[in-house]
Parts: C-alpha cells; structure tokens; sequence
C-alpha cells in the first residue's frame, strides 16, 4: 500500500521536458537564495531603525517597482521574447543586490527597492510564457506546479538559511547570497537551455465564449481582485508576522525562518498530489480558489488567541493551505482565459495583481499596527480573506450564468 502510493506520487513529476526541468531547477536556486525578502522588514525596522510608517512606504515603492517590472516584462517577452527578458533580469538584480546592501537612507532605499524590483520582476511573467512554451500541451499544468513546487523548496531552504546568515554574518551576508544565486541560476540556464520561440496554441477555456480583450473580460478582472486581495493578506508573512513572531513571543529570525520552512516543505510534499487529484476529478478552479480563500482568512483570525505560541504553527499551517488551493489553480484559470495571441497581457496584467498587493500588504499592515496594534491587523486581514471568498461565490455565479 505504502509502495503503490509512493509509485503514485512519483508519477506525477513524469513527462516534462528537459527545458521544464532545468527551469525548475534554476528557479530552486535562485528562490534558496532568496534570503532577503522574508526578512526585509526586520532589517529596516530593527537594523536600520526606521518606522513602521516609513518601512510601509519603502516596501510600497518595493511593490510599485514590482508592478512596473511585471508589466514591462510581459511587454518585452511579446517584443522580443522570453530568453532575453528572463537572462538580463536575473543577471542584473544579482549585481543589484551586490549595490542595494550598502543604501541606508530612507529615499535612496525606497528608489533602490523600486528599481531593483523594476528588474527582479520582469523575470515572472516572461517565466509563465517560457514554460508554455517549453511544456507540452497536456501537462502544462502540472508544469507550472513543479515550478511551483521549486520555488517553494527553494523557500523552505532560504529563511532558515538566511535566519543562520543574520545570526553569523549580519544582513548584509543576505544580499551577497541573494545576488550570488541570482547570477549562478541564470547563468546555468543560459548554458543549458537554447532560445525558443513562445508556442501560442488555442487554450481550454473555462467559458464557451473567449473575450476579444482582457479589458472587456469581466471575469478576468474580478478574477483578480480576488487574487489581489488574497495575495494581500499571504504576504503579511514577509512583513508583518515577522515582527510580530519577535515582538509578541520573542522568537529569533532562524526560529521565524523555520515557521517559513515548515511552509515551504508542506507545500513541496502536498501540492503536486492536490492539483492532480483536483485535475483528475475537474473540480472547478474557483470554487478550489474559494476554499483556499476561506483557509487563508482563518490563518489571520486564529492569532486572535494570542496567549498560546503553538498558535503560530497552526496559522501557518492555514496560510500554507490556503495558499496551495489559490496560487497553482489561479495560475492555470488565468492561462484558461487568455484568447489566442494574449497570454503575455493576461500574464501581466496576472503578476501585477501580486505586486499590488505588495504595496497593500505592507502599507496597511504597518499603519494599522502602528496605529491600533496587532489584533486591529488581524481582523482587517482576516475581513479581507472573506470578501475574496465571496468573490469566488460572484464569480461562480457567473460562471453558470454563462454556461446556460
């Protein structure tokens, strides 16, 4: 029994090319050394010194670098493709990092974030096209689940090494690790993986009818809404819930980076068997999102019992959830709505709803700390999980609506 389901799981990593695996590959890399990220508020705040307030508006310009890098790299993987996008994003954040480390005033760090996001971020939409076009057709899916999957891996290594850095070397060892992973990763796929050109092909829509424009998609953009408010309150992980672990329990950054391994293993075990269980029974994307949603809401009002540690790990255990019923279907439903010749704009228009969020997450978050405290946060967030599950609820609405 205990062989059959190990034979089982195994099978849901066979069939990828060899592109989509050294593409996961990369991404494993480069997300292992992406050690600054979980711990960027803990550094301007606790390091730095600056202010609730003025951590917010530096990780807002950390968010608008990131929606310009998103849209811009979406533009240029139609313009002048993939490769070339994904090659010089990753190959200039690295030396990036090597500069933004010695940057401490808070107008050089909000312009450095921006235009180090500016750059970091061309690479994810330009990634979404190259795996559909390195993927075949019938497992593409499950392709963006095992970069998923790499990424998180990636994640569950790099806070409790970054935590292990900190406590070693200081925050200024995160940035070195953070661009020395960023140029080894790219240039491993630049050796390995030759130039191709993006394959668009005719997608399975969730509708009967495609929309001529994503500006006439009303799904899409309530599609997104929902993706921006649920990404809103996941990214409190990198921003406030951080300070709080220290603030309120007194935990150290490798004991708050093993909270955030904790995350990234579950999802490495468990998602990959989820999306092809739900795949094989064609459960609905939404109503998958919907769940997830519910599930990343209760993570916020659950640290409501705040006289118990333990809470930590049963929040985490929540967000871990609800992220892996969100983000790999709300990857696949925004590929399944891009007409012919559009998945760049769609992508784009995709991975700028997360950037926004980062803008969200960490302004609000930090206002209504520093203005109300912790528990005001956690029902805001939680509140915020709710509307997006009535979203899904609209959305499913819809969705029947269309299929009459």
């Amino acid at each position: 029994m205990l062989k059959t389901g190990f034979l089982r799981y195994i099978n849901n990593f066979r069939g990828f090319t060899r592109e989509v695996w050294i593409l996961a590959i990369i991404t494993f890399i480069n997300r292992a050394g992406t050690m600054v990220l979980p711990f960027l508020s803990k550094y301007l705040k606790e390091d730095l010194g600056y202010s609730y307030s003025q951590v917010g508006w530096i990780m807002v310009c950390f968010g608008l670098g990131s929606m310009l890098g998103s849209f811009m790299g979406g533009k240029l993987s139609d313009k002048i493709g993939f490769y070339k996008v994904m090659v010089f994003s990753l190959f200039t954040s690295g030396l990036l990092f090597f500069v933004i480390q010695f940057v401490t005033s808070f107008w050089g760090l909000c312009l450095s974030m921006f235009l180090i996001m500016s750059v970091a971020d061309m690479f994810r939409p330009a990634m979404f096209v190259s795996i559909g076009s390195y993927a075949k057709p019938e497992n593409r899916a499950r392709a963006f689940t095992l970069v998923r999957l790499a990424v998180n891996l990636g994640f569950a290594a790099g806070p409790a090494l970054g935590g292990l850095i900190i406590m070693n070397m200081g925050y200024h060892g995160l940035f070195w690790a953070d661009g020395i992973t960023c140029i080894i990763a790219i240039t491993i796929f630049a050796i390995l993986v030759k130039e191709k050109k993006a394959v668009i092909e005719e997608k399975v829509y969730e509708l009967e009818t495609k929309p001529k424009s994503v500006f006439d998609d009303k799904i899409f953009w309530i599609f997104l809404f929902v993706c921006f408010a649920t990404a809103m309150i996941f990214f409190q992980i990198f921003s406030t819930l951080p300070l709080y672990h220290h603030e309120k329990y007194g935990l150290t950054e490798f004991q708050t980076g093993l909270l955030m391994t904790l995350n990234g293993l579950l999802i490495f075990i468990l998602e990959m068997p989820i999306v092809s269980y739900f795949e094989r029974k064609k459960t609905s994307k939404i109503k998958l999102i919907l769940y997830g949603s519910l599930m990343m809401a209760m993570s916020f009002y659950v640290l409501l019992m705040a006289n118990w540690a333990g809470i930590l790990v049963i929040s985490i255990l929540f967000i871990t959830f609800g992220e892996m019923f969100i983000f790999p279907f709300s990857n696949s439903f925004a590929l399944s709505r891009a007409p012919k010749g559009q998945e760049g704009k769609y992508m784009a228009l995709f991975t700028m709803s997360f950037s926004l969020a980062h803008i969200g997450n960490s302004k609000i978050g930090m206002e209504l700390i520093s203005r109300f405290g912790y528990n005001f946060n956690w029902i805001f967030m939680g509140s915020v999980g709710m509307i997006a599950v009535l979203g899904c609820l609209y959305l499913l609405k819809l969705l029947a609506i269309k299929k009459v």
